[in-house]
């Protein structure tokens, strides 16, 4: 027999209360207005919150798109593909991987939970509960009933406090300190942690977070009192915010890594060989001529005159040393020897001197 009535008078808390009690299977429907859902009981606990098949407003592909696990692409091919052979979408997720088959479990629980946070705030309305329309297949997730709505009315009452916290969706968000790196963080909070850059308001980082719009605010609720995010102004609706000029794309490789090294050392090799063939092939003329340089010859005279001048003075410089030396240390032996040394070179150098007073050194006019 089934079970209807209005939920101004029995909510869907009591009523789902009342199939999980009662261990009962079947198909609970709740409509609002214009509003249509779901909720199927296997044996008291519940195992899916859609219509069986895929539609285009079905609950778990809008889920998946809007926590980015599902592109707009793919969502059409999943409804092509359904069209021509009736499957089930979880079917199609699971043996299509378009989700891991250990994800796939997680995420319908997480949508589950997001539909019953909706529904237990119906106020208004009206139910039904049919006993002898089963869900077909066997379900890949089976939640407890008494745990789930725990868990709904929860989210219920943090949603009441969200409110409080950011009332103004205009608000932009900024980030304040850094997470310890020490801090548990899932990779959707790191993900949304990183859109908070002081540009973005409070609405538009909730839909561009890759979760739940519940699990959005419940994530910026957290950073906001552990103070890594806070209020850094307010944009009015309307503005449009001033893009930064992107980067242009980077160009992708024509081919792998290793060719274009080996091209690279193909052609540096064949420049160096280039390089020799062309310095053999260069000959060196040299046009100096020492014999016939006149310029040359008279820098090369006044070398050899400075080299005998500074012979001069180091042979004077020896001979007074010498004689010191002999006079404060008495000791004929090493006077003796510096003596031979410097009346060798003295005989050598006044030898020097006497035909370089005699010569006449001139230099010839260079040329203007």
């Amino acid at each position: 027999m089934a079970l209807q009535g209005n939920l101004h008078d029995f909510s869907a808390m009591e009523i789902l209360q009342l199939l999980g009690s009662q261990k009962k299977s079947g198909c609970l429907v709740l409509e609002w207005n214009t509003e249509r859902s779901l909720v199927w009981v296997t044996e008291g606990r519940i195992v899916s919150t859609r219509t069986h098949g895929m539609s285009k407003d079905d609950p778990l592909a809008a889920f998946l798109l809007q926590t980015h696990r599902l592109s707009d692409e793919q969502f059409r091919g999943l409804l092509t593909i359904q069209r021509e052979s009736g499957r089930d979408l979880e079917d199609l997720l699971a043996n299509g991987r378009y989700v891991e088959a250990g994800e796939l479990a997680p995420l319908i629980e997480r949508q589950i939970l997001n539909d019953l946070t909706r529904l237990v705030r119906w106020e208004h309305g009206t139910y039904r509960f049919d006993p002898n329309v089963r869900w077909p297949g066997a379900p890949l997730v089976t939640l407890s009933m008494e745990g789930a709505i725990m868990e709904a009315a929860r989210r219920v009452d943090e949603q009441k406090q969200f409110v409080t916290v950011f009332r103004d969706p205009h608000q932009l968000l900024g980030v304040h300190d850094l997470p310890d790196p020490t801090e548990p963080l899932s990779d959707e909070e790191r993900e949304i942690f990183g859109i908070v850059d002081g540009q973005h308001t409070l609405s538009e980082v909730v839909a561009a977070a890759p979760l739940c719009e519940y699990e959005a605010y419940e994530s910026l609720h957290r950073m906001m009192q552990a103070h890594w995010i806070e209020f850094v102004g307010r944009r009015d609706p309307g503005v449009v915010p001033v893009k930064p000029v992107a980067p242009p794309p980077r160009q992708e490789r024509l081919g792998p890594r290793w060719v274009n090294e080996l091209i690279v050392a193909g052609a540096m090799i064949f420049a160096i060989l280039l390089v020799r063939f062309a310095a053999s092939q260069v000959h060196v003329v040299h046009t100096f001529d020492p014999a016939s340089d006149v310029y040359a010859a008279c820098d090369a005279r006044d070398l050899r005159f400075a080299v005998e001048l500074y012979a001069r003075a180091s042979a004077a410089r020896c001979r007074v040393g010498s004689r010191t030396w002999s006079r404060t240390a008495g000791s004929p032996s090493p006077s003796s020897r510096c003596r031979a040394t410097w009346c060798s070179t003295g005989s050598w150098t006044a030898a020097r001197t006497s035909s370089w007073s005699s010569r006449r050194i001139t230099r010839p006019a260079r040329a203007a």
